[in-house]
């Protein structure tokens, strides 16, 4: 079954520079995405509640973007990532999300636990 690609862009005060350790790092996603981080490679375990979900480092930009592949969902062509995006005008800067859902219905579900996520980031960031 054919996963449901979706994307956020949510607005955020802080540098580029900073934001991309925040998203790139395995102790600083582990201060806002998830429990506990581990990387090994370019294989990230990320724990919630106690359950573990494996995540592959598949695309990588300094400063930019970070990319990853669940490993549970390596039949299809679904990822997460997380872009940096600076308003060449404004320089306002913003978070662009993109991932997959299973079913459209699961769309608006999955955009608050991004949104909650970043929210929990930009209490850690002080944005």
């Amino acid at each position: 079954m054919d996963k449901v690609k979706y994307q956020l862009e949510i607005p955020i005060h802080a540098s580029p520079n900073m934001l991309y350790q925040y998203i790139s790092s395995p102790s600083s996603l582990q201060e806002w995405f998830a429990d506990k981080v581990n990387s090994r490679g370019k294989v990230f375990s990320f724990e919630w509640d106690g359950v573990e979900e494996k995540a592959e480092l598949i695309a990588k930009k300094s400063g930019e973007r970070i990319r990853f592949k669940w490993l549970e969902s390596e039949d299809d062509d679904s990822f997460f990532e997380i872009a940096i995006q600076v308003d060449a005008l404004t320089k306002d800067v913003s978070l662009i999300i993109t991932d997959f859902a299973d079913e459209e219905d699961e769309i608006e579900e999955a955009k608050q636990l991004w949104e909650n996520q970043i929210d929990e980031l930009k209490h850690t960031i002080g944005a």
